[in-house]
């Protein structure tokens, strides 16, 4: 996965997610995503799927009015989400919170490979996520 920072979208997983997100009127996609890492057979969700849900999670925000970083990397996300406001149900909510977590456990392969480098840097960026989720 090539990374460039510390953000939801600074990387290649989820910015291509984010091109994926544009094909949608929906929150299908976002909806899907999220529950292929709560799905996950073997508890421990690899690294592109883990990018991928705080993609999810990161737009859930978003459409509850939460931005967090808006910058070149978010431009797609961004006027995705303006052009399809819309509210994301509880249930919806509860799974991203959920799926955060999921992220943020000990036996996350994304989470083990930041910790090799800047994990603090990211850990916060997802705690930061996390409470706009909350």
């Amino acid at each position: 996965m090539g990374t460039w920072g510390t953000g939801a979208f600074d990387n290649d997983t989820a910015a291509d997610w984010s091109y994926a997100l544009e094909q949608v009127d929906d929150l299908s996609l976002i909806d899907a995503t999220i529950a292929s890492v709560l799905d996950c057979d073997d508890d421990y969700p690899d690294a592109d799927l883990a990018a991928e849900a705080i993609a999810a999670c990161e737009v859930v925000a978003r459409l509850r009015g939460r931005h967090g970083v808006r910058d070149d990397s978010t431009e797609t996300v961004d006027n995705w989400v303006k052009t399809h406001a819309q509210s994301p149900s509880k249930a919806l909510l509860e799974s991203a919170r959920q799926a955060i977590g999921r992220v943020l456990a000990e036996n996350s392969e994304l989470r083990e490979l930041w910790a090799e480098s800047e994990g603090a840097d990211w850990l916060a960026a997802v705690e930061d996520l996390r409470l706009r989720l909350s």
